[in-house]
């Protein structure tokens, strides 16, 4: 028997949707037997999935679903949903990816480290099985190292990482505060800015699971578009690093 879904008035779940092909009605699954309400934002989808997402939404008071009109990227998605959420009433959300390779049990684990901690960050970190890219994990150890410099070490277990509940508030005040974070740069430019604004990360472990075509994945990571664009995110922190090192130091030595 599947176990009801747990719900809360303050945290959702939301996944983010861009051409997922057919897991992504697995994800959406998953997650609604773990958690109410969900939310999905279709990124400007060409590929049918909209309209099956919003075929099930009729039938699931628990599911709903966003639709922006043309691809603008995961953090523009986030960010259109995020609103909604705060005007909806909610103070956390939980993004996890609609490709299947987020570990859906585990969501209730992840709500429950927020609801405890609602100032922080619930940071995913990723625990690796032989389906694992050998280059993409090897690559994710330098934007970690970059990310944990530009936050003088303050906790960030992985940057990457997008399986993370925030807090609503100040990750809103931080993006409609500059024009970065809505593309491939977010998951690892959120957690940077949230670290400066003074919000901890919590970490916890959780699998990953890289699925080939022939199991329904579907990638649209492109490694020297989106490296490059990594590059530009960290060079540009890097600089807000050294202007914000003072007070960075100074809160450190304070504590």
């Amino acid at each position: 028997m599947t176990p009801s879904p747990a719900t809360s008035a303050t945290h959702l779940v939301l996944i983010p949707s861009y051409n997922p092909g057919e897991l992504v009605f697995e994800t959406v699954s998953r997650a609604r037997e773990r958690w109410s309400p969900v939310w999905v934002v279709v990124d400007g989808s060409t590929d049918g999935t909209a309209e099956r997402l919003e075929a099930m939404a009729e039938h699931d008071p628990g599911l709903r679903v966003l639709r922006l009109p043309v691809n603008s990227g995961k953090g523009a998605a986030v960010l259109h949903a995020l609103d909604a959420a705060d005007q909806a009433g909610f103070t956390h959300v939980l993004t996890m990816d609609s490709d299947g390779q987020h570990p859906a049990h585990l969501i209730p684990a992840f709500m429950e480290a927020s609801q405890q901690r609602p100032d922080a960050m619930i940071l995913g970190r990723p625990v690796f099985d032989a389906s694992a890219p050998l280059l993409r994990v090897r690559g994710r150890k330098v934007s970690n190292w970059w990310a944990n410099l530009e936050t003088l070490w303050s906790g960030i277990g992985d940057s990457l990482y997008g399986f993370r509940v925030y807090p609503v508030a100040p990750l809103r005040q931080i993006m409609h505060g500059q024009r970065w974070m809505r593309r491939f740069d977010f998951d690892p430019e959120a957690v940077v800015r949230l670290a400066w604004a003074g919000v901890a990360p919590i970490n916890l472990s959780a699998p990953v699971r890289y699925l080939n075509e022939d199991e329904g994945g579907v990638s649209h990571f492109n490694y020297w578009r989106d490296n490059k664009l990594l590059t530009w995110m960290h060079t540009r922190l890097f600089l807000g690093f050294l202007l914000r090192l003072p007070r960075l130091l100074a809160n450190r030595f304070l504590r």
